[in-house]
């Protein structure tokens, strides 16, 4: 099930609040139903295309069976987004690149459920159409335009914004760098001109002459000039602090199990976020702290944001 409305969410809660106080019988009857109670999931959108197959649905259904409990997707325009909606109590859990994941915990207002290690292949790449005049990140000046996904994006931001300034290229000095609002996006603008240089995740170009929308170009028609280093943490279940403990115990034993690899082909861009790598339950907060060093890089002391 799919909701689409946040403020919803905070009347349904407030209204549960009131009718708690009527009586005994009521409250029996609200902790029976809280016992059922859906778990809520906060994602950004994947892509426009109605008859494609959706790896939020396949996960949703996946957990759903694992757990018995109704999955409701709670749609939000950005990671900040996803963050904000765990900050405030109105979802119980969002699926997070690192740097965002970082991000959160550092509030400290929100917990990390499960996390899976980055491996040691390269997470970002930027991207050319093929018969772009750049070869290298040495060929680029500050008329040259930069997209980026998302200003909280892991693969789309920072690890590329890192992997320039290693290569001796400032954001807004020695590129001109803009945000397209999403890794489709950024492939959209880069398809009709409006951008010289696409970064983003690796598993993109893997998609080439699939047909898939979020990767919308044929084999060779893009390639790479550069790729950045591997992450620490490569994907999070982050989790609202108040989650109820009987929903933080089902989802601790159904996540490990929902993203396995017969489960590979339904959550597609899901599962190839996780690199291969085995989960880690409820990590400590220092798994984070490499992020710290490299966001510093894009101007962002995630130390800070408490």
């Amino acid at each position: 099930m799919r909701v689409r409305a946040l403020p919803a969410l905070g009347l349904l809660a407030l209204g549960a609040v009131a009718l708690s106080g009527c009586s005994s019988s009521s409250s029996e009857a609200a902790a029976a139903a809280d016992s059922d109670a859906p778990i809520t999931f906060a994602t950004t959108p994947l892509g426009d295309d109605p008859s494609a197959a959706n790896p939020i649905e396949a996960f949703s259904e996946l957990v759903q069976q694992e757990t018995g409990r109704e999955v409701e997707i709670v749609d939000v325009p950005d990671y900040t987004a996803v963050v904000e909606a765990l900050r405030n109590h109105h979802v119980d859990i969002g699926f997070m690149s690192g740097f965002p994941s970082a991000l959160a915990v550092n509030t400290g207002e929100v917990d990390s459920l499960v996390a899976w290690p980055g491996n040691d292949d390269p997470v970002s790449t930027c991207l050319v159409l093929d018969d772009s005049p750049l070869q290298s990140l040495e060929d680029i000046t500050p008329e040259t335009v930069v997209a980026f996904a998302d200003p909280a994006s892991s693969s789309g931001y920072f690890m590329p914004v890192s992997m320039l300034h290693d290569a001796g290229l400032e954001k807004d000095v020695d590129y001109t760098a803009t945000f397209s609002g999403g890794h489709d996006m950024s492939f959209i603008a880069l398809q009709e001109g409006q951008v010289d240089v696409a970064c983003t995740s690796t598993i993109f170009p893997k998609m080439a002459g699939a047909g898939d929308p979020m990767f919308p170009f044929e084999e060779g028609e893009t390639r790479s000039i550069g790729e950045s280093a591997s992450m620490p943490v490569a994907v999070t279940v982050l989790a609202d602090q108040d989650l109820a403990e009987d929903k933080r115990e089902l989802l601790l034993e159904a996540l490990p199990e929902v993203f396995v690899e017969e489960n590979a082909d339904e959550l597609g861009a899901m599962f190839e976020a996780m690199q291969g790598t085995e989960p880690i339950l409820e990590p400590s907060d220092d798994i984070f702290q490499p992020f710290v060093d490299i966001a510093a890089v894009a101007d962002v002391d995630i130390s800070d944001l408490g």
